[in-house]
């Protein structure tokens, strides 16, 4: 593959293009800390920005992966890759009842969705990284997967405030899943093809479980009635 230079630009989307999509942060405070250490803003607030960040970041991915689908038709490439093996292994399992639901904590799930947030950033720049190298690469999907690794950035910095607030923990040391050595290294380009779809596929899954658990902690902070995922 050539690196292919995109000559022109396109605003790719109404929620790329919006200042508010493109600039905005959860912990985003004028005239202070922005790394929301002193940043005077209700969990309220924190969880609404940070609801509406995951709800974009999910999005966003769909459009990705639909993007790198219609690419890869476009290379008459075929990945053969078995869809309940691709996302192995998984990170967080979702509760699969209101039983289960009511039994985890409000701290499970600020964990949960720090685990869910750093174990996708490292790929995802990766794959942004990778996707400059690709043969007229849609500079729509260029533009989604340098935005997603930003925001995702951002939504990490949110949770942390969130659990500095909610559970009143500073800094925070957790264990993701293990990932195996050479998950996110080829040495071809059918695998770098194959390892960056993988990932756009997987994390789309994984982005969907962090607004699903937001919207769940924000329910039993502010409503804190009838709060389910069902």
């Amino acid at each position: 593959m050539h690196k292919h230079k995109v000559t022109h630009v396109v605003c790719v989307a109404f929620v790329l293009c919006s200042p508010q999509a493109v600039t905005g942060s959860p912990v985003d405070c004028p005239n202070q800390d922005t790394a929301g250490t002193s940043c005077a803003i209700s969990v309220e607030k924190l969880l609404e920005r940070a609801v509406q960040h995951a709800e974009l970041i999910y999005r966003v991915s769909e459009e990705s992966k639909l993007l790198f689908d219609e690419m890869l038709i476009s290379y008459g490439m075929n990945l053969h890759i078995p869809e309940g093996t691709m996302c192995a292994p998984k990170t967080v399992t979702v509760p699969r009842s209101k039983s289960e639901i009511k039994q985890i904590s409000d701290k499970w799930i600020l964990h949960s969705l720090l685990i869910l947030a750093q174990f996708w950033i490292d790929p995802l720049v990766e794959v942004q990284a990778s996707l400059e190298n690709y043969e007229n690469a849609p500079s729509a999907l260029l533009t989604r997967s340098k935005w997603i690794s930003t925001k995702l950035m951002s939504l990490e910095q949110g949770i942390m405030v969130l659990i500095r607030q909610i559970l009143g923990e500073g800094s925070v040391t957790l264990e993701g899943p293990e990932e195996t050595s050479d998950r996110f290294v080829s040495s071809n380009i059918l695998e770098t093809v194959r390892r960056d779809y993988s990932v756009i596929y997987c994390f789309r899954k994984d982005a969907h479980k962090m607004q699903t658990f937001l919207k769940l902690l924000k329910c039993r902070q502010i409503e804190k009635e009838n709060c389910s995922l069902f």
